[in-house]
């Protein structure tokens, strides 16, 4: 039997999915992006937020479920699963919804009758020759990837998950410590990658649709296992219980979640400001603000859930209605949020109001998309 969903967490899941669509619905109209004509800075502090956080989180919280269901159906059948829950939709992402959404950004620049706009046209040179953009569907792959993995270490060392929730669970009332803990593993994941690599480096191997930012590879997962751990005792009396210490000192972990938040924007401003050189800032800087970031990622890891586990009869009425059908809405807001994008392109309209178009438009029709082809049995078992 599959055990009782937590509420609480479906939110917190519910709420990512909601920020990554405010995130791409924002980012046409960002000061210092390339897209639209109209731009508001607003927008800039809303992207730096969201990207420096809310992918992690989101692997963070797909761990939490990972040890119950290996233990529930065993390895084999849990990849057989995640295999039909998240390759099968990152397959149809990248083949079709992908392709569909991109489409209106080639007739951005290749006007009728200055090449051949024809969409399977397009379709074939895009797979063909490329570029081949995955947009949000890399997650997938990567989440797949990353439960392949916990399967094997379940296959061969089962004690390793058990232990790694066992030294979780003993922290559960001492939340500080956890959250120190946290931090130091939060950087040594992704400080040394960023400095590396830096955080314009994408790793996609061969030109195919698998693209990870390089310097994240190792804070995604270790931000899933550390789930994993987690979620390897009990979830409604560890660390994320409902009424624990974690839940209750959720203003400490907003507190730090702002002023980590406020060392970046600061960082930001240095950087476009009074660093000489501004494509290779020294590595005093780089350092700082890997530093922020990380933290910064951290601190949110415990705000996010410590909120909604707080708050768990807050006014959450749309997070619950939108909750089964928000993987749905992740896989197909893409689509809308660009065609969208593309109407209102060419028009005088301030940023704001753009974005108020292009997000509700896309919310309304990829969620009501989703209800459809929910109906369909097959389907509504895979979203």
């Amino acid at each position: 039997m599959a055990p009782a969903r937590i509420a609480t967490l479906d939110r917190a899941r519910t709420f990512i999915t909601l920020l990554v669509l405010l995130h791409h619905s924002v980012v046409n109209y960002t000061l210092f992006g390339s897209g639209d004509p109209m731009r508001w800075l607003g927008f800039d502090l809303i992207v730096l937020f969201n990207d420096s956080f809310f992918m992690a989180c989101m692997f963070f919280i797909s761990g939490l479920f990972v040890r119950d269901s290996l233990a529930r159906k065993g390895p084999a059948i849990f990849l057989r699963d995640r295999t039909w829950r998240l390759g099968v939709p990152y397959l149809l992402s990248v083949f079709v919804v992908m392709p569909i959404a991109y489409y209106p950004t080639f007739l951005r620049y290749h006007l009728p009758g200055t090449t051949d706009f024809n969409f399977l046209h397009f379709w074939w040179h895009t797979l063909t020759i490329g570029p081949w953009p995955s947009g949000p569907a890399w997650f997938l792959w990567v989440l797949l990837a990353l439960d392949a993995i916990a399967a094997i270490v379940w296959s061969v060392a089962p004690r390793v998950i058990e232990t790694l929730g066992q030294i979780i669970f003993a922290v559960r009332e001492r939340p500080m410590t956890a959250f120190a803990v946290f931090l130091i593993v939060s950087i040594a994941v992704y400080l040394p990658m960023h400095l590396v690599f830096g955080d314009a480096s994408w790793l996609e191997p061969d030109g195919f649709p698998l693209p990870i930012q390089t310097s994240r590879i190792l804070l995604y997962a270790g931000y899933f296992f550390t789930g994993v751990g987690v979620g390897a005792t009990s979830l409604r009396t560890g660390l994320l219980a409902e009424n624990g210490e974690l839940a209750r000192r959720w203003p400490v972990w907003l507190a730090f979640a702002l002023v980590f938040y406020a060392a970046i924007l600061g960082l930001v401003y240095v950087h476009h400001n009074w660093v000489a050189n501004f494509g290779a800032p020294p590595l005093s800087w780089r350092a700082s603000y890997g530093l922020a970031f990380a933290m910064f990622s951290a601190a949110m890891a415990f705000t996010v859930p410590a909120i909604f586990l707080h708050f768990e009869r807050g006014p959450w009425s749309l997070l619950d209605r939108l909750q089964p059908s928000a993987y749905g809405v992740y896989l197909l807001h893409y689509i809308f949020i660009i065609w969208l994008q593309y109407a209102v392109y060419s028009t005088s309209l301030h940023a704001s109001v753009k974005f108020a178009i292009v997000f509700t438009g896309t919310l309304t029709l990829s969620w009501g998309v989703t209800l459809m082809l929910r109906k369909i049995p097959a389907v509504a078992r895979m979203i």
